[in-house]
């Protein structure tokens, strides 16, 4: 232990021993007010915040490139790769974003907690957990012709996205790798080497896509082939700064676990799929119910209209989404980092802290959409009828959006605090009782048309939203950090380590 100096009522800290900037801000004085706690919070959940939206920003850019080149391939090439891209998010992307929510659950919490080598344990079960699921979705991507033409779709349609799917069985391969070392930065804090790897990758894409299509004529292959090419560079890139830029941490705390038993190991994979399915389950409902939508436009009076209008308005909430999803991964890490390391109540000041970002973000989204309603649509198309239909949702869509940034961080609560059951219930509950009957009540039954389908969306918003704050404002957070210290004792004892306990009475 360390002695202190105190000069002329000051404390100073000898050079020798060495110890970290958050040990030091425990044995300084305690001179900080409530709203300068607050303020700091904010400055570290957006810290980790906004190098996630620049991420998502440029995966943006990319997903735009390839609709770019699908576009100049022909409608009936586009209109392909547009189905076979929503084939692949039900069918295998929200899969593999859903259970890397468990592993992020239990990773931000274990490092929290200094259990460093439960961390990477828990990645590299991830990865073996997603390299398995990806064998069904391999099955069924390579024989999707076959349940398209059961589906009675167009054929030359189904073609073109088979040819698309069969040509991206790679990338589920580099999806499975990519997703935990994407976990394990964030649960660090180390989101910034993520975004220049990412911004690395993304630019390399645009000249790997021309050269594929373009030059060598690839057509729709060569699109899917550049998506595969652009992640397996993201994972090398990944792979290298972890290898031989990262600034590693040192394990020397006492109750490390250096070796796992076999029932050590049965107790960890039971924990990881406890919280994975949940989290895929509640992942899949919500990335389901905007493809369902897509399904009930082509019900409609003008279907062709309709779901050109829906595809324009899924581009702007995917846009948007990139906040707030990013603001829900700072929120997580940093809730599931400090019950990891016993301190609830720091762990209560991220989730308010992150929710009242979340309530500013919502009305900016809202103010955003409505200031462009006039001309997004134009962006994209001429046709009258669409950008009708569009400008008139945009309002609704605004109108979601307020509900969507709160429920999406009141998510990364959830995420941080390892409960993902109560999300998937509170989204069961929104997107599929309430939000798709209304839906379709108002569109059908009320003859609402394409807006009683986002009405329905709104109420489905609206009652997540509620269900988040309440399952937040109704947290226990003394009790979650007990159970924290539960899932990161691998060997049955506690998480964490005495210090970490005994400095957890100092609120700072």
């Amino acid at each position: 232990m360390c002695q202190l100096n105190r000069v002329r009522n000051e404390v100073t800290i000898p050079l020798l021993p060495k110890i970290s900037h958050q040990e030091k801000l425990h044995v300084l004085p305690n001179y900080t007010t409530p709203l300068s706690l607050f303020a700091n919070e904010a400055i570290s959940v957006a810290r980790i915040s906004l190098p996630l939206v620049f991420t998502g920003l440029l995966l943006y850019f990319r997903s735009f490139v390839s609709l770019f080149f699908l576009g100049g391939l022909g409608d009936h090439t586009l209109a392909g790769g547009s189905l076979a891209l929503a084939f692949a998010n039900i069918t295998g992307y929200s899969f593999f974003s859903g259970l890397t929510m468990g592993v992020e659950s239990i990773c931000s919490q274990a490092f929290g907690a200094k259990r460093y080598n439960l961390v990477m344990a828990t990645i590299k079960r991830g990865t073996a957990l997603l390299l398995f699921t990806s064998l069904p979705v391999v099955l069924l991507w390579i024989n999707i012709d076959k349940v398209l033409k059961a589906l009675k779709q167009d054929e030359e349609l189904v073609s073109e996205a088979h040819t698309f799917l069969l040509y991206s069985v790679p990338d589920l391969i580099a999806q499975s790798f990519l997703h935990p070392l994407r976990v394990y930065l964030r649960t660090q804090s180390k989101t910034l080497p993520l975004s220049i790897c990412t911004a690395v990758a993304s630019v390399l894409h645009l000249p790997i896509t021309f050269f594929l299509v373009s030059y060598l004529g690839l057509g729709i292959k060569g699109i899917a082939l550049s998506g595969v090419a652009s992640n397996i560079n993201l994972v090398a890139f990944l792979f290298i700064y972890i290898a031989f830029l990262e600034d590693k941490v040192r394990s020397d705390e006492e109750g490390e676990v250096s070796e796992e038993s076999c029932g050590d190991s049965v107790k960890e994979w039971k924990k990881l799929l406890g919280l994975a399915i949940p989290s895929c389950v509640s992942v899949c409902l919500e990335w389901w119910c905007y493809e369902i939508m897509i399904v009930l436009c082509g019900l409609l009076v003008n279907p062709k209209a309709t779901i050109a209008s829906m595809g324009i308005l899924i581009q702007i909430t995917s846009l948007i989404y990139i906040f707030p999803n990013s603001l829900s991964f700072g929120v997580s890490t940093r809730v599931g980092n400090e019950l990891g390391s016993n301190q609830p109540q720091r762990a209560r000041r991220a989730a308010i802290v992150g929710l009242g970002l979340s309530i500013a973000l919502g009305f900016t989204a809202f103010a955003f959409t409505v200031s462009v309603r006039n001309m997004w649509a134009r962006l994209f198309t001429d046709d009258e009828e669409i950008i009708k239909l569009t400008l008139m949702v945009l309002p609704i869509v605004g109108l979601c959006e307020l509900g969507n940034c709160p429920q999406t961080t009141g998510c990364g609560v959830l995420r941080g605090s390892a409960r993902p059951r109560i999300g998937a219930n509170i989204n069961m509950a929104a997107f599929y009782v309430v939000g798709m009957p209304m839906g379709m009540v108002m569109t059908f039954w009320f003859g609402f048309g394409f807006r009683g389908l986002w009405l329905g969306m709104l109420a489905a918003q609206i009652v997540c939203v509620s269900g988040m704050m309440v399952a937040t404002c109704r947290t226990n957070w003394e009790v979650e950090a007990a159970r924290a210290r539960e899932l990161t004792a691998v060997d049955g004892g506690r998480g964490g380590d005495d210090k970490d306990v005994e400095v957890g009475k100092v609120d700072y």
